[in-house]
């Protein structure tokens, strides 16, 4: 019976995701179009490096702003006592403390831009400032939005911050400077500062973006009545400011490797931003496996604690990353055996930037480092519903210390390389230590040897290609061949899981 309520439960939790997942499918393609996008519109590898630098700082600087109150939110929302209290305490709490960061970021912009080896820019830490402050106070309302089940605004207003973005972008980073060129007298042009270099205009569109959504949020801003919970905000306090150690190593693991690479590599300030450039675009390319991870998480994280109270939670829990995992390793089948012939030639402007090329090697690396991300978040449910969030960012901290650690070791021996296979061990580690963590503390009925098989077959046809049918000449061939193993995982999925469902009917026939 607890199959079949968790089969059940596996459907709504599809539907939720459907529901975040087709503006938010269609936002994250914007947003790697915009990315992508870039490598055309930058005359340089090394401005797309200045870019990718620049959002590594940025990303920690979110997790500071927002110190975990996000996921403290769902946490105390599902509380009786708590529950009318819960979002003018957190959305109180992150209104004062962006205001103070806010302003520290704007005192302090010249020694941050000299840290991040953009010093003739100050200007694009006083822009971050109230970017990530805009977006930090944003945090709750949306929370809230999806905490009440409101996913099909929620997932609007994030694909139309996307939308504006990508729009400003192109309007002020590609039509503007071909506008200045061939139609130096157009009415256009009075928006358009030609002193401000194209990364700069870039960071000013995420800053256009990051107001409209502010504004676009005015209901539940409206809907905030200034109540101060201070017993209710230090327990909130207490159980997300380990989560802040938990963002802080993830961002170490997901993006220090730009800031090392920029200090590490033994060549000039130039020259390591055009190195990092061709690094972030192949690492874009991994990453486009994370549109689907963060499709899911959005639906699952609410999901989870809702069926947390439930006798088939667990059961929910182990089919959820049973279903992933096919999913997951099908996502990673079409990345890596697609690189060479598709997306290295045309979602990057390697035409014009063959250097670009050049970093094709990491892909499959990143790749499966971001598979098992994805099952890392799935088996991360344990400590959150346990309340043992200090014992999770033990894990974290591991990875982080496995990320610094391998990167000072390989980047002056391989370049970034080094960078790729730090990132995927830190993952497996990471991935492996959680599972066995939370069989300890939460007991879930992972279907282990379905899972491995699939990540087994998955590499498998991935090995086949990568050092076979890769070394073809012919681009017809090595497409045909890249359909085929897709299809291949496919169809033996498909074998599988029918003999498995034909299983579960017959034993529950029969008792």
């Amino acid at each position: 019976m607890n199959k079949f309520r968790a089969l059940s439960s596996i459907k709504k939790l599809t539907g939720q995701t459907l529901i975040y997942g087709v503006p938010t499918i269609l936002g994250r393609f914007l947003n790697v179009f915009l990315t992508f996008g870039l490598t055309y519109l930058f005359n340089t590898t090394a401005q797309f490096g200045d870019y990718a630098v620049a959002y590594a700082y940025v990303t920690f600087l979110n997790v500071i702003f927002t110190y975990g109150m996000e996921t403290a939110y769902f946490r105390f929302s599902q509380s009786d006592e708590y529950r009318k209290d819960v979002y003018p305490t957190a959305l109180s709490s992150l209104l004062g403390s962006t205001l103070l960061l806010s302003s520290l970021m704007i005192l302090f912009s010249q020694p941050m831009a000299d840290l991040w080896r953009m010093s003739e820019h100050p200007e694009y830490v006083v822009w971050f400032a109230f970017i990530i402050g805009f977006d930090a106070i944003c945090t709750i309302p949306f929370a809230r939005l999806r905490q009440e089940g409101k996913a099909m605004k929620f997932s609007m207003i994030k694909f139309c911050n996307i939308l504006i973005q990508v729009c400003s972008t192109l309007f002020f980073v590609g039509l503007c400077p071909w506008l200045e060129k061939h139609h130096p007298g157009h009415f256009l042009l009075f928006l358009y500062n030609p002193s401000i270099s194209a990364v700069g205009y870039a960071f000013l569109s995420n800053l256009v973006a990051s107001t409209a959504t502010l504004l676009m949020l005015y209901k539940e801003f409206g809907s905030y009545n200034f109540k101060f919970n201070k017993r209710l905000w230090k327990d909130m306090m207490i159980y997300s400011l380990p989560l802040v150690i938990v963002g802080l190593a993830g961002m170490v693991n997901e993006t220090l490797d730009r800031a090392l690479l920029d200090h590490l590599l033994p060549y000039s300030v130039d020259k390591n931003k055009a190195i990092i450039g061709i690094y972030s675009a192949c690492y874009k390319i991994a990453a486009l496996i994370n549109i689907f991870i963060q499709v899911f998480r959005m639906g699952a994280e609410p999901f989870f604690f809702n069926e947390s109270n439930k006798s088939s939670a667990q059961q929910v829990y182990a089919n959820v990353m049973y279903f992933f995992t096919i999913v997951c390793m099908a996502i990673f089948l079409v990345v890596v055996l697609f690189a060479d012939t598709v997306w290295t030639r045309y979602l990057v402007d390697s035409a014009h930037h063959p250097e670009y090329l050049e970093g094709l090697i990491v892909i499959p690396i990143l790749a499966f480092g971001y598979v098992c991300l994805g099952i890392y978040y799935n088996l991360t449910i344990w400590y959150k519903l346990t309340n043992k969030t200090l014992i999770g960012s033990f894990v974290t901290i591991l990875g982080a210390v496995i990320t610094v650690g391998m990167n000072i070791w390989l980047i002056p021996k391989i370049g970034f390389l080094g960078s790729a296979w730090a990132t995927m061990v830190c993952y497996l580690v990471m991935m492996v230590a959680t599972y066995f963590l939370g069989q300890k503390y939460y007991h879930v009925p992972y279907d282990i040897k379905a899972i491995l098989s699939y990540i087994f077959l998955g590499l498998v046809i991935f090995s086949i290609y990568w050092w076979g049918v890769r070394r073809v000449p012919s681009d017809f061939v090595k497409l045909s061949c890249a359909l085929l193993g897709v299809f291949i995982y496919v169809i033996w999925v498909w074998i599988k899981e029918r003999r498995r469902l034909v299983g579960i009917f017959r034993r529950n026939a029969g008792s």
